[in-house]
């Protein structure tokens, strides 16, 4: 299971941690503080995060998911001092509104599996936070602070992690250069225009998606903003009326 995970250096404290040879290219981010370390999202599950993590910190670690998809919960179980947003507590306990069968399906999609892996033994992440976050909550792991921005519209609990002093915006599942999915009945158009709308408000210096491509630059924010704007204004800005296009990045409704 060697090379399954790739590690950038953002500044000396912020690693990413991703995976590439899964075509979600899903991006986990490892914030070192002087007393503790926050990673936002654990990734597929596929391998083991714990052990590139440990190569990255001394410092106890805390894990918070952008939202409870498998994609970003799946090395939760290493992590027992997790939170969690309030909104998706019952993803966390038996309530997610997929079968097993359906992940396993789209954990090895167009994947390049490590050899020997069982994917009988996947497993989708069950437990209980040790913190239940609202918006507007702080994180303080000494000598940096994570603000909580609430951020539905991709699933109902979806956190944006704002660190103001930096201008670092950790955006999950709500911007990234790909296809947006916004069509799942756990997806809410409307209120994806709304978490739009709040983020592109914010100085942001850098943004850090959730998935593929990392050059990627605030300007984006308000692009999207105004592409699920003009769609609203087109009562096009619900489920089923299609998948729009914008060059780097497109929306599934």
């Amino acid at each position: 299971m060697n090379n399954w995970f790739t590690i950038d250096q953002i500044d000396k404290e912020t690693f990413i941690i991703s995976e590439y040879r899964h075509w979600e290219e899903t991006h986990c981010y490892l914030l070192n503080g002087s007393e503790r370390s926050l990673l936002i999202d654990t990734g597929l599950g596929i391998c083991n995060i714990y052990d590139e993590v440990v190569r990255l910190t001394d410092k106890p670690v805390t894990a918070v998911a952008t939202h409870i998809h498998w994609d970003h919960i799946g090395g939760h179980g290493f992590f027992p001092d997790f939170y969690s947003h309030e909104a998706e507590l019952n993803w966390l306990n038996g309530e997610f509104p997929l079968t097993m069968e359906q992940i396993k399906d789209m954990v090895v999609d167009r994947c390049d599996l490590p050899e020997g892996y069982d994917v009988s033994k996947y497993k989708f992440f069950q437990g209980n936070p040790a913190r239940v976050l609202k918006d507007n909550d702080t994180i303080d792991i000494g000598g940096r602070l994570v603000q909580i921005i609430h951020t539905p519209g991709h699933s109902p609990g979806h956190m944006c992690f704002w660190e103001k002093e930096r201008g670092y915006l950790f955006t999950g599942d709500l911007v990234y250069k790909h296809t947006l999915f916004a069509f799942f009945p756990s997806t809410d158009p409307e209120a994806y225009l709304t978490s739009l709308k709040r983020v592109s408000a914010l100085p942001v210096n850098q943004v850090y998606p959730g998935h593929h491509s990392l050059d990627i630059q605030p300007e984006i924010l308000g692009r999207m903003r105004d592409a699920f704007g003009q769609l609203k204004t087109e009562n096009k800005l619900c489920h089923g009326s299609g998948t729009f296009d914008y060059g780097d990045w497109a929306v599934s409704l």
